[in-house]
């Protein structure tokens, strides 16, 4: 039996509080400059776009004229009906990550383009580690409180179960400082980024925890400027529904050509050289 990642109400819940009391966004504002730059680089006009998130004010400025979606489990997207879809940093929350690219790949017409921002796995890794200690320390047990997120060396594999062509994957390390992990962690719940994990404990966490994480954090990750550092990472994912237009390579044997021949070299058979070693293996010493 599959175990509910994602507590969806409280994610909900935490995006609306988010939006009212006035969103952190400076990861959204990043992640858009880069996809843009990213679709510049493609060199194609994309005239129906489909948008797929759960924080939409800086996407939907960005790009107005596109179809916006929310980023539940059955997404709310027409088969073969756009040439661009952006699934926007959400992907962690997905119980079904591949699902979410299959149907964002039907979405798309033949030779359609899919980008995925998603969060990488190095995403917070010095929060995850302090309040995992200072818990172990105060109860002597543990409990989820930060959602795991993709390496990426995994997500290129998502793309291709997906069945999407030519899949790349690149990754953006980022680095943010702040005055205390308590700053840290008001600016996580700003984004709507709070503890949603369905397995997280319900009972109020020990008064004592997070000032016990704090001290840790500060201990182990405060710079000569006197703040603490936190790292998150950006995954790129790109891939395009399946078409006959796109380059497809060629089956072993069937070069028309000689490697010798595009290089301009002269081809020797293995026995034509000169097999001597390169060098003796003996040590030498000079007098």
């Amino acid at each position: 039996m599959n175990q509910t990642l994602t507590d969806r109400p409280a994610l909900l819940r935490q995006r609306a509080r988010a939006l009212r009391t006035g969103p952190v966004d400076f990861l959204t504002a990043i992640a858009i400059d880069e996809v843009q730059e990213r679709l510049v680089a493609v060199n194609r006009s994309f005239t129906k776009v489909a948008i797929i998130g759960g924080w939409m004010p800086g996407w939907a400025e960005a790009f107005p004229d596109a179809t916006h979606v929310a980023d539940t489990e059955t997404l709310d997207l027409e088969v073969q009906s756009y040439d661009l879809v952006v699934h926007a940093l959400c992907l962690h929350w997905a119980e079904d990550p591949v699902g979410q690219l299959v149907q964002a790949r039907r979405a798309l017409v033949p030779d359609g383009l899919l980008l995925v921002v998603a969060f990488g796995g190095r995403s917070l890794v010095e929060l995850r580690a302090v309040l995992a200690e200072a818990e172990i320390a105060l109860t002597g047990g543990l409990s989820p409180r930060v959602l795991p997120m993709a390496e990426i060396r995994d997500m290129g594999g998502l793309l291709q179960r997906a069945g999407l062509a030519l899949p790349v994957a690149d990754s953006l390390p980022l680095t943010v400082t702040y005055d205390t992990a308590f700053a840290l962690m008001a600016e996580l719940r700003g984004m709507g980024e709070g503890n949603a994990l369905a397995a997280r404990h319900k009972a109020p966490p020990p008064r004592a925890l997070f000032a016990e994480a704090a001290r840790r954090y500060a201990e182990a990750h405060t710079g000569s400027d006197g703040r603490i550092s936190a790292s998150f990472e950006m995954l790129f994912l790109t891939g395009w529904a399946p078409d006959e237009s796109q380059p497809k390579p060629l089956r072993p044997g069937s070069a028309k050509m000689r490697l010798s021949q595009a290089l301009g070299t002269t081809e020797k058979q293995i026995s034509d050289m000169d097999t001597k070693p390169i060098c003796d293996s003996a040590p030498r010493h000079s007098n």
